[in-house]
């Protein structure tokens, strides 16, 4: 039974991120986003740990990124192998920093695949396989999902975390343009295929899972976090740049005017910024199998 749950920021809770082929432009924004809407990470692994219902020997992280997801399974399953799975041999490097730098790198074991070619063996068998925002990058995610419900333990756990809409900064009429720009770049950015993934609910199913629940995580900040700015500004760039082709010049002359430090309108000049993100969570079993 699907619910929703409002969380404040926390300090220091990591996002964790998905592959991108610009992997060391990406990592400043992945950071960012870690600590500004990062919150909704542990109410996620609190669903795990409740699911599982014991201590986990070995926890997976599909599409580990920069670690940031890593960092947060570390940290809750304190004396559990931790494996990151990312075919960026940059971002592994990342990761392993992190790990040296939080104390916990005797603990983690990174593994070089490429999803595409199915569950990697050298993950072995763990307990919880936590997929953040990486599953609807693979090639087969139907094929892939029925793997990792085979190299799962009997009793073992997956996450699955979505994105749920893009993160806003803005009123509804920000003084720039007209009314409505955060709302026409989300539709732009979804007619052009930006976060699309199934209804994983069906596609778990398919594949051999029960799943024990669907929820929805609200993150808005009480306050500003200081790096709210920074993340917007990021965010929007690299937004106006992808939608250079689609929106219409108003709306892409609104973005110039907020990305514009001169401007008193612009993001980082703001006194009205807030920030307001979501995700989706998904955990799931495998389906008890009773032999014949």
């Amino acid at each position: 039974m699907a619910f929703i749950r409002y969380r404040g920021l926390m300090a220091h809770h990591h996002h964790h991120p998905h592959h991108h082929p610009q992997d060391h432009q990406m990592a400043s924004v992945l950071d960012l986003d870690a600590t500004v809407v990062g919150s909704y990470i542990d109410d996620a692994i609190d669903l795990v740990a409740s699911a599982l219902g014991r201590r986990p020997r070995t926890v997976v992280d599909i599409g580990a990124g920069t670690g940031t997801g890593t960092d947060r399974l570390a940290a809750h399953f304190d004396d559990a192998e931790i494996v990151a799975v990312d075919h960026s041999p940059e971002l592994a490097a990342m990761l392993t920093e992190r790990a040296r730098r939080g104390g916990y790198l005797q603990r983690v074991r990174t593994v070089a695949a490429d999803l595409d070619d199915g569950w990697p063996t050298a993950a072995g068998t763990p307990d919880v396989v936590w997929a953040s925002s990486s599953l609807h990058h693979i090639a087969d995610p139907d094929r892939f999902l029925r793997e990792l419900s085979s190299a799962l333990v009997p009793d073992g756990i997956l996450a699955v975390v979505e994105i749920d809409g893009a993160p806003r900064f803005l009123p509804d009429d920000a003084g720039v343009g007209r009314p409505g720009l955060e709302d026409r770049c989300e539709r732009a950015m979804s007619s052009n295929g930006w976060n699309s993934f199934p209804e994983w609910t069906t596609q778990l199913r398919g594949a051999g899972f029960d799943v024990l629940d669907q929820v929805t995580i609200r993150v808005e900040p009480d306050g500003v976090p200081p790096q709210a700015a920074e993340y917007a500004v990021q965010w929007y760039t690299r937004l106006r740049t992808g939608l250079a082709d689609v929106l219409d010049a108003d709306d892409l002359a609104a973005l110039d005017i907020l990305l514009d430090d001169q401007n008193p309108l612009a993001l980082r000049r703001r006194a009205d910024l807030s920030v307001r993100a979501g995700r989706l969570v998904w955990i799931a079993r495998p389906t008890e199998r009773t032999n014949p």
